[in-house]
């Protein structure tokens, strides 16, 4: 899943200027996206449209796999 995540940013900022950080608590699964200030607009979307949809994809990638996630992000 974090392959999909980090393929998913990567195709929407056309850049690799972040990091995803994994954690899990309790059966849910928390990655923690750091990127530069100059892409976190291009990440977020326009009112949160663009990271709204990117928890959505992931969320069925998680019920597939019988699991939790949650995404957030923040400035390196």
């Amino acid at each position: 899943m974090k392959d999909l995540l980090s393929f998913l940013i990567n195709k929407i900022t056309n850049s690799s200027e972040f990091e995803i950080s994994e954690t899990e608590e309790e059966g849910r699964v928390i990655y923690n996206v750091k990127s530069d200030p100059s892409i976190i607009g291009l990440i977020i979307g326009k009112s949160g449209r663009t990271i709204k949809n990117i928890r959505k994809i992931l969320s069925v990638r998680a019920v597939l796999e019988g699991k939790s996630v949650a995404v957030s992000v923040e400035e390196k």
